[in-house]
């Protein structure tokens, strides 16, 4: 029977810790401020910054959320992160992707402060995340392997299967498995068989933001999959990247929804206060 690693236990274990910390913060006198900055144009990203604002308010962090218009110029946004880069009440900055085509590309992402950037996407942080160093890094990439393990699955000398080089999750997520001490095959849109490569592996992540790339034929038992896609089909319902018909072949598999993306919030909010503790070190000593 194929194991569903569904994330809101190992979300839940995170959230515990933060609601402590942040309760510990306050009677230092600080007070958790994350700041998201969303770009209309995107249901799915309105969606989620107004979701994280719910979870914000149950763990006591401040939250504020500033929504500009799909025509807003370049000039504004950087504006608006320099502004919250130097203001010592905000702690935490969230640029909600994916941007209006006029504002893409990784020069907007490189000026999120990098003590406050909660995603990992400021160039500083990603070379941390490729080399190991100190830094905040990605929180999808992270997800992906704390479900992993939350399941009680180990990655050290596992035949590892990535699907997908995305600067996003992909690419993160290669160089931590990497450190993982797994032997990761890279697998993407040239691969020419991508069923052969799964057949060899004993856990395949699978991140390449295409709706059932991962078909049940192409699964054998034995694999564990961690499905990080998440798309809406024209009849309104959730999928990932690996095809819904996967779950019955599996011996493992995370649900979408309820798998990566649950995880993936509550490791924002953990990067949060690693941010906070980053910008108090005097507070913690």
């Amino acid at each position: 029977m194929t194991v569903i690693m569904k994330a809101r236990e190992a979300a839940d274990e995170v959230y515990r810790k933060i609601a402590l910390e942040v309760e510990a913060c306050k009677q230092k006198g600080i007070y958790p401020t994350l700041a998201v900055l969303l770009v209309e144009g995107d249901p799915a990203s309105a969606y989620y910054a107004q979701a994280k604002r719910k979870v914000a308010e149950k763990l006591g962090i401040n939250y504020e959320l500033r929504t500009v218009s799909a025509q807003v110029s370049e000039e504004e946004v950087l504006n608006i992160l320099e502004a919250w880069k130097t203001d010592p009440t905000v702690h935490g900055i969230l640029l909600e992707l994916p941007l209006p085509p006029h504002l893409a590309g990784r020069h907007l992402e490189n000026e999120v402060c990098a003590e406050k950037d909660i995603d990992g996407v400021n160039h500083y942080n990603q070379q941390a995340t490729i080399t190991g160093e100190p830094g905040l890094y990605p929180a999808t990439p992270q997800a992906c392997i704390r479900l992993l393990k939350h399941y009680g699955y180990t990655l050290e000398g596992k035949n590892v299967t990535l699907v997908g080089r995305g600067q996003t999750v992909g690419m993160p997520l290669f160089h931590m498995l990497q450190r993982e001490q797994a032997t990761v095959t890279l697998c993407h849109s040239r691969t020419p068989d991508l069923a052969f490569h799964l057949g060899h592996a004993d856990i395949a992540f699978v991140a390449v933001g295409r709706p059932n790339t991962v078909r049940a034929d192409m699964v054998h038992p034995g694999l564990v999959v961690i499905d990080a896609g998440i798309h809406e089909t024209e009849d309104g319902r959730i999928v990932g990247d690996v095809a819904p018909e996967a779950r019955d072949r599996a011996t493992a598999i995370s649900p979408v929804p309820g798998g990566v993306g649950t995880l993936t919030t509550a490791i924002l909010f953990e990067n949060l206060m690693q941010a906070v503790r980053g910008q108090f070190e005097e507070a913690w000593r």
